[in-house]
């Protein structure tokens, strides 16, 4: 996957210009509200951060020093944002970051580390959607944009946590059902991982609704349950 940090100037400006003409291009339109691209946008900022991170810290208290090396333990968007993730979270409200970790260098049991990298940035989604959830019910919101932006916050977060739970490549669910296989039914399961994109990104545009008959039903029920409705 292509990351902003290692493009080169022009590719940096072409980028942004693309993304800030999706972005306008969404103000104007009907496609998505204000209130959902806002919190699209904060995802971006806040979550998408948080997430990469989580793996960043994880694989390098557990001896890997790939994210140190590459700058990614930090809160910089920045340093973690992919172009064309950040497109799909704009258009459809989900997407993805990068963070390089190399398990070959994780201390100890290799597969349980892996698993432990892969996991903590799905839970760090469920963790904001979480505290946002709470927040709102400790704090109720009285401005409706507000509300609806914060709402809108809890449930993005909450499909990301399930989203990337599918076992899926390049999804961190993949490589956790990887992991926990022997390793003869891994080195299986590996050869469709250079497939993963274009088999993912059919399940998202090919009609039947398939992928949203999966994970829907979960994202709606933990968002209400979250959210106290």
């Amino acid at each position: 996957m292509i990351n902003w940090s290692n493009l080169s100037t022009q590719q940096k400006w072409l980028s942004a210009a693309v993304v800030l003409g999706l972005l306008v291009l969404l103000l104007f339109s009907n496609y998505v509200s204000t209130d959902e691209l806002i919190a699209r946008l904060l995802v971006l900022l806040i979550s998408f951060p948080v997430h990469e991170l989580a793996h960043a810290v994880v694989a390098d208290r557990l001896g890997d020093p790939t994210p140190r090396y590459y700058g990614r333990l930090t809160l910089n968007p920045l340093r973690h944002l992919d172009p064309v993730g950040s497109a799909m979270m704009l258009l459809f409200g989900f997407g993805w970051a990068t963070t390089p970790v190399n398990p070959g260098r994780l201390r100890g049991n290799q597969q349980l580390g892996s698993i432990l990298v892969s996991v903590a940035g799905p839970l760090s989604n469920l963790a904001l959607a979480a505290i946002a959830g709470l927040f709102m019910q400790l704090a109720p919101i009285d401005n409706r944009t507000v509300f609806f932006i914060a709402a809108n916050f809890v449930y993005i977060n909450v499909l990301l946590f399930i989203f990337n739970l599918l076992p899926i490549p390049p999804l961190d669910g993949f490589n956790i059902l990887a992991n926990l296989l022997p390793v003869e039914m891994r080195q299986t399961l590996l050869r469709i991982a250079p497939y993963g994109s274009i088999l993912l990104l059919a399940l998202i545009v090919l009609p039947g609704n398939l992928l949203a008959s999966v994970i829907m039903p979960p994202v709606d029920a933990l968002s209400r349950l979250l959210l106290g409705f």
